[in-house]
């Protein structure tokens, strides 16, 4: 009889638990429910009652309680202790949603209420770099960036190097992705096609963000270019060569960046070229061996090397990369004529390549005393650039800030109202630019 009694108390006690879970459950639900609502209504009050029931209660039941929360917390309460329990606590319930951008945002959260030191924040913003450093808020990445220069600098540098490459290439894959998606849209609007609302908002997503990956680019490159010199770079790579002979990627990295800081001229620019090319025989190290067949003085070489990497690549987007490399070293050897036609090419294949438009534009600022011999001809030329500049900014949001920098400074040479009058042109005519640059543009309203 006592075991017939203890079975029965055993199963009514856990039907009683299960039932107190179901109603926990639908509990859950119709607070959730409420909190959902009122939040999205901006009844933030309502939601908060709600929500602090979820919070002690729900933890797990959905991720919208911490990303609605945080805005609860940080803006309408402005309760740090709180908006400090929310990044916790979803850290903890939530580990795999989105976890870089949550350790970014709660890096800066953490700074700006300053809720924990330096220190504690570079350590929360490595935990959000080494998951996903692309997830990271462009602020954020240069603060990482600065904190590890900081402490590698002197000690480490190959480290600083190695971070900065992999943040780069990670934004590059990022960026090629979104010119890929930006190519279709901006096909339509050159070609005169209205788009539709929801391709009206993937434009503006996909620009802001690449607008955004673009500065990370820029701003990086400011922080490392008192590090990456030759005087730096040659004794550094010297030294490591020998273990790394075999190693693609150093070896990519250390003969992509002398080529980026023009160390081209040293010897181990040779090397690294070469041993690059035999580890890993390929579009990108061939482009690499162009350079050196170049300084050679072998030009057939190099440009066989050249249409040999070229040829290889499949990627329209890496075929404009290339052209657009090759348009860049014609340009420092002063070929303008080549490099603005290779960057035609490269514009073939990537009508979007903003950097290819730059080039052209640089082209033509650097001959304005080669291509006009009054002060109005000369102010012409900057018309030319001016318009290539605007172009670039127009269809490649991820170097808009350094193409609008291009704009400025031509907008404040074009010729003004009384040059135009004086050389008794009228204004919005067209004009012909002599020289090698043969183009017509319109005199400036």
């Amino acid at each position: 009889m006592k075991k017939i009694t203890f079975l029965f108390a055993a199963l009514l006690f856990m039907s009683t638990a299960k039932t107190n879970a179901q109603d926990n459950q639908r509990e859950c639900a119709i607070k959730y429910n409420l909190f959902k609502g009122d939040f999205k209504s901006k009844k933030y009050e309502d939601a908060f009652v709600n929500w602090q029931f979820l919070m002690d209660n729900c933890k797990d039941l959905s991720v919208n309680i911490y990303k609605y929360g945080a805005t609860l917390a940080e803006d309408i309460k402005k309760d740090p202790v709180l908006a400090k329990r929310v990044y916790e606590q979803r850290l903890d319930i939530f580990p795999t949603k989105n976890p870089a951008k949550v350790h970014s945002d709660y890096a800066t959260y953490l700074s700006d209420n300053e809720l924990a030191d330096e220190n504690d924040v570079f350590l929360i913003l490595e935990k959000a770099y080494n998951i996903d450093p692309t997830k990271m808020g462009v602020k954020n990445l240069y603060k990482y960036f600065q904190g590890m220069t900081d402490r590698n600098k002197d000690t480490n540098p190959q480290k600083v190097f190695d971070t900065y490459d992999d943040v780069l290439e990670s934004v590059g894959e990022k960026l090629e992705d979104y010119a890929k998606k930006l190519a279709p849209l901006n096909k339509k609007i050159s070609d005169s096609i209205a788009l539709n609302s929801s391709e009206k908002k993937k434009l503006r997503i996909y620009s802001i963000n690449s607008n955004a990956l673009g500065q990370v680019e820029a701003g990086l490159d400011n922080m490392i270019v008192t590090l990456s010199t030759c005087e730096r770079l040659i004794p550094l790579y010297n030294r490591d060569f020998d273990a790394n002979v075999s190693n693609a990627a150093w070896l990519k990295r250390a003969v992509s960046r002398m080529y980026n800081k023009e160390c081209t001229e040293d010897p181990l620019y040779e090397k690294l070229a070469r041993a690059y090319a035999e580890a890993s025989p390929s579009s990108d190290s061939y482009s690499f061996v162009a350079v050196v067949l170049e300084k050679n003085g072998d030009t057939r070489g190099a440009d066989e090397m050249r249409k040999k990497a070229f040829d290889l690549e499949v990627d329209p987007i890496k075929k404009a990369n290339y052209k657009l490399k090759f348009a860049q070293y014609a340009s420092k050897k002063g070929q303008k004529s080549r490099a603005r036609s290779l960057a035609r090419e490269a514009l073939s294949f990537n009508p979007n390549l903003g950097k290819a438009y730059l080039l052209i534009a640089s082209l033509y600022a650097s001959s304005v005393n080669e291509c006009g011999s009054g002060e109005f001809q000369k102010r012409m030329v900057y018309v030319a650039a001016l318009n290539k500049a605007k172009r670039a900014s127009a269809v490649d949001p991820s170097i808009s800030a350094l193409a609008n920098r291009y704009i400025k400074t031509y907008s404040g040479n074009v010729p003004d109202k009384k040059m135009i009058f004086t050389a008794g042109i009228d204004p919005g005519t067209a004009y012909t630019i002599n020289c090698w640059i043969g183009e017509t543009v319109r005199v400036p309203n």
